[in-house]
Order: C-alpha cells, then sequence, then structure tokens
C-alpha cells in the first residue's frame, strides 16, 4: 500500500508541475486560445443574447427536434461558419483551489496506475513505462483527439502532453515500483 500511496505522490506532483509547464512556460496549448482583437465585441454580444453559465454549439437545435427537422438543419448548416463556446457570465479565478483540485485529480490518476502496474507479475521499469504511456495513449484518444476528429481542431497540444507527462511519471515510477 506505501508503494501505492508514494507512487501516487509522486505521479501527482510530476503531473502538476508538467502541466503548470505546459500551458505557462512552454505555452503548448496556444492554438487552443488564441487571441482575437475583436474579443470585446465577441463578450459583449454573447453578454446581451442571455446566454446562461454552459456550453454551446452554435448553430444547434432546440430539445425535442423531430429527425426530419434535425436533418434539414443538417443540410441548411453544411459549408456555413459555427462554434463552440464556454461561456461563464462572471470570471472568478480561485487559483488556490482550481491548483488543490486539480493535484488531487493528478494524484488519483497516478495512484490509480500505480495500483494497475502493481498488479504486473515481475514489473520491469519498461512495464512501467509502456503502461504509462498506454495510459497517455488511451485518454488521448478518447477525449482530445475524438474532440479533435468532431470540431476540427488540433488536439497536438494535448499529445504531447499526454505522453510528455505520463512518460516522465511511468520513468520515475518504473524506479519507484520495483524498490
Amino acid at each position: 500500500m506505501q508503494k501505492i500511496i508514494v507512487g501516487g505522490l509522486l505521479g501527482g506532483i510530476i503531473l502538476f508541475i508538467w502541466q503548470f509547464l505546459s500551458w505557462t512556460a512552454l505555452n503548448i496549448h496556444a492554438k487552443e486560445n488564441v487571441y482575437t482583437p475583436n474579443q470585446q465585441q465577441i463578450i459583449d454580444c454573447l453578454t446581451a443574447a442571455g446566454l446562461t453559465d454552459g456550453e454551446y454549439m452554435v448553430p444547434g437545435l432546440p430539445p425535442g427536434s423531430t429527425a426530419e427537422e434535425r436533418e434539414a438543419f443538417g443540410a441548411d448548416i453544411a459549408g456555413k461558419p459555427w462554434a463552440k463556446i464556454k461561456y461563464g457570465s462572471s470570471f472568478s479565478p480561485n487559483m488556490g483551489m482550481n491548483m488543490l483540485r486539480g493535484f488531487v485529480v493528478n494524484f488519483i490518476s497516478a495512484l490509480l496506475l500505480c495500483w494497475l502496474l502493481l498488479k504486473i507479475p515481475d514489473l520491469s521499469f519498461s512495464d512501467v513505462l509502456l503502461g504509462s504511456l498506454v495510459v497517455a495513449g488511451i485518454s488521448w484518444l478518447n477525449m482530445s483527439y475524438i474532440e479533435s476528429i468532431w470540431f476540427e481542431t488540433s488536439s497536438i497540444g494535448n499529445l504531447i502532453d499526454a505522453l510528455a507527462s505520463w512518460g516522465l511519471v511511468g520513468a520515475c515510477l518504473g524506479w519507484w515500483l520495483r524498490r
């Protein structure tokens, strides 16, 4: 149990540090947060539209639309502009709580990986490293890449994050879990 908990802490710290570096100093996600000089007009328009906090696909269909309405809608929007909007009515950064929640998620993720890896008999360094990279690949493919397919966006930043962070975790855990 000690190996799992300490491994979870080590992995959680590595994930946390990598995520900080990725979003700040390395700026890997620059393509996901592009600046527009029209930002104030966009915010004013969204605010005037009376949106409530949430995520929106524009254009979209109202709930309960019929199959015929969905088909006509699909034909009507083909080739036209669209947007995926994450809207919040009031930006209130709570870095302390967000960082705590992020670290807890990182710790739990690494803890689960340690538990899974320790089920492998005669665990080798390469088992741990490859197992960590498999987790990275599965998480990227199932979340970021699928979203990039549907919304025609880049997921390269998330792929780099997944492989680098979980590769570093795997290298550390390859040393720790075999002690």
